[in-house]
């Protein structure tokens, strides 16, 4: 069985973007990129919601330094209200329950997968407790007036046990953890 790697970028104050702010708040930093382009799971298969893909599709359409190298990378789109054919290249079109497919996917596939974005699908896969690791790039900004999107609103209680931290271009933390969903917060 594959293992599925939710990745989420966000601010510190727990939003995923924010508007009038650049890409990766405009702090994307080299070392934090060349980290990107060296990831062993660089070529695994994605998973994204519409609006993920919507957003992702027109930024490598742009030109938007580091998205280039999502092209070749196969990504399973999550949605019903996209219509086929989808324009990005490698994207297929699912509409089944995304924790059945991604369960069959999971038990089929000879890569490991990963999400980009899509809070929702996210928090779906993690219910569901589809999710094997939890990859959290925190970058050094509050944007309290102007964030969208609120990652861990509606999630549930979920222990998190650290596997690796890391600081890129001196700003920037790396957090991964392995997930467990919790019932119930712990006692005592």
């Amino acid at each position: 069985m594959q293992t599925l790697t939710i990745d989420f970028i966000m601010s510190l104050d727990g939003y995923g973007a924010a508007e009038g702010w650049p890409g990766w708040w405009g702090l994307e930093g080299p070392d934090y990129l060349g980290w990107l382009e060296q990831l062993p799971d660089q070529d695994a298969p994605i998973l994204m919601g519409a609006t993920t893909y919507r957003v992702m599709s027109e930024l490598t359409a742009g030109g938007e330094e580091g998205t280039d190298v999502l092209d070749d990378v196969q990504k399973y789109v999550f949605s019903s209200t996209l219509e086929d054919p989808l324009t990005w290249q490698n994207s297929t079109l699912v509409r089944e329950d995304a924790a059945v497919f991604v369960r069959r996917l999971k038990e089929e596939s000879d890569r490991p997968l990963r999400t980009l974005g899509s809070v929702s699908l996210c928090r779906s896969l993690l219910t569901a407790g589809l999710v094997d690791r939890y990859r959290v790039v925190v970058f050094p900004v509050i944007t309290g007036a102007t964030g969208q999107e609120r990652i861990f609103d509606g999630y549930p209680d979920v222990r998190l046990d650290l596997v690796e931290a890391r600081t890129f271009d001196r700003r920037s933390q790396l957090l991964e953890y392995v997930p467990t969903v919790l019932d119930r917060p712990p006692l005592g």
